[in-house]
């Protein structure tokens, strides 16, 4: 096991590996809650969507654990389930069940992409410091998010955004949870993270502010109400508007999971020069998953960015997953549990990991415009849009530009131009 898991080269343990994934399953437990919630509103059956959640959260990371040796999870994306349910069911008022036959074509061509090599092409030829500020975008995003969960931000009419309630009790207890794990990462205490969640939620049920499970065993939901549905539906995807639907479910979930690979596989240290090694592997793990959990019954699932706490934790090898994997698998019996996982209690690891990626910023060449200009958009637009592939898009049209304009434009590899204008049609046809 600690051959195949290359535990050696990477200098790490099964206890750290262990905590790793453990502290990561804590980080995306919310998704077994919140993903049947948001899929619901599109008239799914709630229950068929969380076992769906955990089965393809658990096929998904075990294949990126096995077959790439990535700490990984991988589970449905939170901006893409909003997409399918508000965008795609409710606003263009196509059926769900044909609106997941979409997901399911997407997932098809995405494995197509995948076995062909061609996104692992796209990654590699993407410059390296439009890579440092995609992990350093991400980490803005990511603490962006534990802000906003933990209640120290909150949305503004005039200023979009501004400080939250600080004397409230749930955001209280986010802060005490903050300052209590960065005084055990700063005094160098392994696994700080991990056991600043936990302190957090002993103390919020303490003082009756997280309320402890109902009971400790649930039933696990029947899949029937969702399993399958897909394939009786394939001919009703040649519209223009389905077909518009599985192009953006395309175009965003690819570069989602693009941007996350190459943040993460920075953070953990795995990347080598320009190149992430079994990224191929990687994306062939995602991209399955994209087809199993529709015809489970899940909108589009990626590699999770909250991997980045068990990351900062330790995770190094694949054996993360498999632990991540075997927390989706028992929650699967033990759902009342889940309910102590609160927002409050996963925000500081969500600031605190942020902050962490966004140490990348430093390895961008800043001397130099045609750099800094299309770096630091990316960097910003994620977090101000909550998209990955929105910061992506900004920075994949804005550098090839400025090297076009000092006539520069054969230091850029082509595949760099056909994406630059692919996403200018996305914003022109589409967003």
């Amino acid at each position: 096991m600690r051959n195949f898991f290359k535990f050696a080269e990477r200098n790490t343990s099964y206890k750290q590996e262990t905590l790793a994934g453990v502290t990561t399953f804590l980080s995306i437990a919310y998704i077994l809650v919140v993903n049947p919630l948001i899929l619901s509103q599109a008239g799914m059956d709630s229950g068929a969507v969380f076992t769906a959640t955990a089965l393809t959260a658990i096929i998904g990371t075990l294949l990126i654990g096995l077959l790439a040796n990535f700490p990984i999870g991988i589970a449905p994306s939170m901006g893409l389930n909003s997409f399918f349910t508000f965008s795609v069911c409710i606003g263009m008022g196509i059926q769900w069940e044909v609106a997941l036959t979409g997901v399911f074509i997407a997932g098809v061509i995405f494995m197509l992409l995948s076995l062909m090599k061609i996104r692992e092409k796209i990654i590699t030829i993407i410059p390296l410091d439009l890579k440092y500020a995609i992990a350093a975008g991400i980490g803005f995003f990511i603490t962006f998010i534990g802000m906003k969960n933990g209640g120290l931000i909150i949305s503004n009419p005039d200023t979009f955004v501004s400080i939250g309630n600080l004397t409230s009790p749930s955001t209280l207890l986010a802060i005490f949870g903050l300052v209590i794990t960065i005084v055990m990462l700063v005094r160098g205490i392994r696994g700080g993270i991990f056991y600043g969640m936990i302190i957090t939620t002993i103390i919020g049920m303490m003082v009756g502010l997280i309320n402890g499970p109902s009971q400790i065993i649930g039933s696990i939901p029947s899949l029937k109400p969702t399993f399958g549905v897909v394939f009786s539906h394939l001919d009703q995807i040649f519209t223009p508007e389905l077909l518009a639907v599985i192009f953006t479910f395309l175009l965003v979930a690819f570069f989602d999971t693009a941007g996350a690979l190459i943040a993460l596989a920075s953070q953990a240290g795995m990347m080598k020069g320009n190149t992430v090694p079994n990224i191929g592997r990687a994306l062939l793990a995602d991209s399955t998953a994209s087809a199993v959990g529709a015809i489970l019954g899940t909108s589009t699932p990626a590699t999770s960015v909250e991997s980045s706490a068990g990351i900062a934790v330790g995770g190094r090898t694949g054996f993360t997953s498999v632990v991540i994997a075997a927390c989706f698998a028992i929650a699967l019996f033990f759902s009342p549990i889940l309910s102590v996982i609160t927002l409050e209690v996963t925000a500081p690891a969500l600031i605190i990991v942020g902050a962490l990626m966004a140490m990348e910023i430093r390895k961008i060449d800043w001397s130099r415009l045609e750099i800094v200009i299309p770096s630091f958009l990316t960097i910003i637009m994620m977090p101000l849009t909550s998209s990955v592939a929105m910061g992506l898009a900004f920075g994949f049209i804005l550098y090839p530009l400025c090297f076009l304009a000092q006539k520069r434009y054969k230091e850029i590899h082509p595949i760099m131009y056909v994406l630059g204008l692919l996403f200018i049609l996305y914003f022109a046809f589409i967003v």
